[in-house]
């Protein structure tokens, strides 16, 4: 692995953001072919092609009227959308393209996730219609990775209950739905500590691309970046080119799960997973819709730790029930502040 798997890696570990980068990492046609098929756009298809056309035109449009950007014609009008990737990682174009090529993507990557979740409001689909395509697409990865061989004990995957929704929207702070990521679950168990790092960055390969990872949501106690730095020594030469310093971490406020036991250990984070629709949509030849985007975003909670963490974690404090305990606990205080209630029987 080198500078471009770590910096994934560390967007994912601590649940930053692609708007925060300087530049890409791609070094061929093949590497942005296989991304932008991670992002369910296939520009073989002329209706995928002219899709992203549509949000590059869009973005150039917004840099030009709103911050009176000069952008390059090579940028506006590449030759293959692929082109973009390679001007914003400096390997094609002029020294002068990638700063520029780099915030079009960054405004792209905005402008995808506007455009399906607006999508997503005009199908008739459901929750649960969206867990079941979501489902089977991880499962698929699942099956891959059983059938590779890899180092995973369990692969398992969950989706809350009504009444799980319930409690743990009163239980936070901010009672809202849409705040709720973990609707769809994905429970990840590896043989050994270092089995974690391969098998998270398998998954961004086959599942999921590494941009579309939540930012802020990650809850991280299990695998510091200092500690992959220590671990893998030959990182250290890419220590320089790094976006942000290697201290950055040290400096956030990072909030943890307040109903967690204090030893308890995981990675936990949120991918915005792109799913293609389709089923629900025409065909592209008689789509009349004006915005002609096919695909919607659903959001899924990925946790990975080892199995001998698993084992911890299910000890003492830690243990699920009691973790449900305490949640419930505050649910109770906060629907009783101020109320006089029944005993309960």
């Amino acid at each position: 692995m080198g500078l471009r798997e770590l910096e994934r890696l560390r967007l994912i570990l601590r649940g930053g953001s692609v708007i925060d980068w300087r530049r890409m990492h791609f070094q061929s046609r093949e590497e942005v072919d296989h991304f932008l098929r991670l992002c369910q756009l296939d520009t073989s298809r002329s209706y995928d092609e002219a899709w992203a056309r549509t949000v590059l035109a869009d973005a150039v449009e917004y840099l030009r009227k709103t911050f009176d950007y000069r952008v390059a014609e090579a940028v506006a009008s590449p030759t293959e959308i692929h082109d973009l990737f390679l001007y914003a990682s400096g390997a094609k174009g002029l020294p002068k393209h990638r700063r520029i090529a780099c915030i079009v993507l960054k405004v792209m990557h905005v402008i995808q996730h506007i455009e399906g979740r607006d999508l997503l409001f005009r199908l008739p689909v459901s929750e649960a219609g969206l867990a079941e395509l979501v489902t089977e697409k991880v499962l698929g990865v699942a099956q891959e990775v059983q059938a590779r061989g890899l180092p995973v004990v369990e692969f398992a995957h969950s989706i809350k209950t009504r009444d799980s929704l319930i409690t743990k929207l009163i239980a936070k702070k901010e009672t809202v739905a849409a705040q709720v990521y973990d609707r769809t679950r994905f429970r990840i168990i590896t043989k050994s500590r270092a089995d974690i790092l391969p098998i998270l960055y398998f998954l961004i390969q086959r599942l999921f691309p590494f941009n579309f990872v939540v930012p802020g949501q990650t809850e991280n106690s299990l695998v510091s970046f200092k500690s992959v730095l220590a671990e893998y020594p030959h990182f250290e030469q890419f220590a320089a080119q790094l976006h942000l310093d290697r201290d950055y971490e040290d400096r956030e406020d990072r909030a943890s799960n307040q109903f967690s036991g204090s030893t308890y250990r995981a990675l936990n984070f949120i991918v915005d997973m792109p799913l293609r629709m389709d089923a629900y949509l025409p065909p592209p030849e008689q789509d009349m819709r004006p915005r002609k985007g096919r695909i919607v975003f659903t959001l899924v909670e990925f946790q990975i730790m080892d199995e001998e963490t698993a084992r911890l974690n299910e000890e003492g404090e830690n243990a699920h029930k009691l973790y449900k305990r305490r949640q419930k606990r505050r649910v109770l205080r906060r629907l009783a502040r101020g109320l006089v209630v029944p005993k309960r029987k």
